[in-house]
């Protein structure tokens, strides 16, 4: 009966398109009601000739090019684009089962065996998911991991040589590049909506209020493409089909402010999600945050970049090697570090026990000490977002 009751909440989306695409057929019916039958050409008048197929793309003053249409990136990336049910129950004292919250979300085929992407809080708590494909396939789907901190989940359903989207590079993305967004917002299947990058490195500083645990690792795309509830998990593509981000909120009461995954993220966790279910972390043993002028003044940097420490764990891989409060730190395994942003992410994937080499500016010194990671407690448990406001 649970699968019933969840096709129920895709045959309701699909009956609401349903009814939009009658009253677009009422178009063009004459006076009285019947349709509009045109007069064919006589054999003596001679066909029109039609014009010339559209240019691929428009030059615009100063030389920039844009799409004359974004269909052909849609007819290649729709059929990858899924439609994901969910429901989440609980037993009542007397063994049956009560449902506490239904939703529906979008998600996208990234693996040929049948390998879902889509949002954390799509698919948390969820005791049924279903996946409706473009030609209105449904599969049951089955969680293979999840992630609150970055908002990623896996899905997995029986299929085979599923159309699928090849993941792209989102650090390559300029501003002002165009984007395109396929999703399900609202229950409308697979709506598409296009615009551009409108700024990068989003981090935790905007994201206050979708934050609860104070951990989440936020480095967001932001977009004027249309975002909406629903559109959770659906992919975020570029003009060559490929994957840049996978969108997953809003701004509450602004207009066209979107933000999305950078796909470079989440290539980073998929292999540990399908392996183990969820993401074991390390850590380097330090509070960071980030240098304002007075800090980089003080500490003798010519800029902001870097994490300026504000607390060592006593006993922690940073405190045996020898970082103090008030060091910079400026490099981690032979990266230079931007941010503390920068820097909590690289540390959580270097590997627990691995032996790092950290660079640190402390004063008018520059030195490097090799840290060894120690492990990030787990908060799995906890929601990594506040799903009101501001995420669709």
């Amino acid at each position: 009966m649970r699968r019933e009751a969840a096709l129920a909440v895709l045959a309701a989306a699909a009956l609401s398109m349903g009814c939009a695409c009658k009253s677009s057929r009422s178009w063009g019916t004459g006076a009285a009601g019947s349709p509009a039958v045109a007069t064919p050409p006589t054999s003596a008048a001679p066909l029109p000739t039609l014009p010339p197929p559209p240019a691929a793309s428009v030059t615009l003053p100063g030389g920039v090019t844009a799409p004359m249409s974004f269909s052909s990136v849609v007819k290649a990336c729709d059929p990858s684009v899924v439609f994901i049910a969910v429901r989440e129950e609980a037993r009542t004292r007397s063994g049956g089962r009560r449902t506490l919250k239904e939703g529906l979300g979008s998600g996208f085929i990234y693996d040929p065996n049948g390998y879902i992407l889509t949002n954390n809080h799509v698919v948390a708590d969820a005791t049924t998911l279903l996946v409706r494909l473009a030609d209105d396939r449904v599969f049951d789907a089955k969680l293979v991991g999840r992630d609150a901190l970055t908002d990623v989940a896996v899905l997995k359903i029986e299929l085979t040589n599923a159309p699928y989207l090849p993941l792209g590079d989102s650090s390559s993305l300029e501003v002002g590049d165009w984007v395109v967004a396929i999703g399900n917002p609202f229950g409308l299947s697979h709506t598409v909506s296009a615009g551009i990058i409108s700024a990068k490195g989003r981090t935790s500083s905007y994201f206050k209020d979708l934050d609860r645990t104070g951990r989440a690792y936020f480095n967001f795309l932001q977009t004027d493409t249309a975002i909406n509830p629903g559109n959770s998990g659906g992919p975020l593509i570029n003009l060559r089909g490929q994957v840049v981000g996978i969108n997953t909120a809003v701004r509450a009461m602004a207009n066209n402010v979107g933000f999305a995954i950078p796909i470079d993220m989440v290539k980073a966790l998929v292999p540990m999600l399908v392996r183990d279910g969820k993401i074991t972390r390390s850590a380097l043993g330090v509070n960071v945050q980030a240098l304002d002028a007075t800090d980089a003044q003080r500490a003798g940097r010519p800029n902001r970049k870097g994490a300026l420490v504000e607390g060592v764990q006593p006993g922690g891989g940073a405190d045996r090697a020898g970082i103090a409060v008030g060091d910079v730190v400026i490099g981690f395994n032979g990266a230079p570090i931007e941010s503390p942003e920068d820097l909590r992410w690289r540390a959580s994937l270097a590997g627990v026990g691995a032996a790092t080499p950290v660079k640190i500016s402390r004063g008018k010194r520059e030195f490097e000490v090799t840290v060894t990671l120690g492990l990030l407690p787990d908060v799995a448990a906890v929601p990594g977002f506040d799903p009101d406001p501001g995420v669709p």
